[in-house]
């Protein structure tokens, strides 16, 4: 099981851009799911987060520019990010807790993380 995050890039200011999260291997449950964020000098930090029910939560510095949403029969999940600042600037990663199977076997859930993605946007 593996999550591979995907759609950096370099944008100007209030420009979009949306990132993709894809969960591979032998799934059996993806539960909640979450994009983090780490700028150069600064720690990791929450940006959105999404249940399996789909109720989602935002960091308040990307609450009504951002929206996390996910594709549950695609095994992704997205970030769309409108009205990007410079600010935004960082590699983004996907986080999340999934359950794998093995045969009949389904493993407790485990947590894992994709590899990041550089946003930079021009001011």
């Amino acid at each position: 099981v593996q999550l591979q995050a995907f759609g950096g890039g370099l944008v100007q200011a209030g420009g979009s851009l949306r990132l993709s999260c894809v969960a591979s291997g032998n799934i059996f449950r993806i539960n909640d799911m979450g994009w983090y964020r780490q700028a150069p000098g600064k720690e990791r930090e929450l940006v959105a987060s999404i249940t399996s029910g789909s109720r989602t939560n935002y960091a308040d510095s990307v609450k009504g520019r951002f929206t996390i949403s996910r594709d549950n029969a695609k095994n992704t999940v997205y970030l769309q990010m409108n009205s990007l600042k410079p600010e935004d600037t960082a590699v983004y990663y996907c986080n999340g807790d999934l359950m794998g199977i093995s045969g009949a076997v389904v493993s407790r859930p485990r947590n894992y993380w994709g590899q990041g993605t550089q946003v930079t946007v021009s001011s």
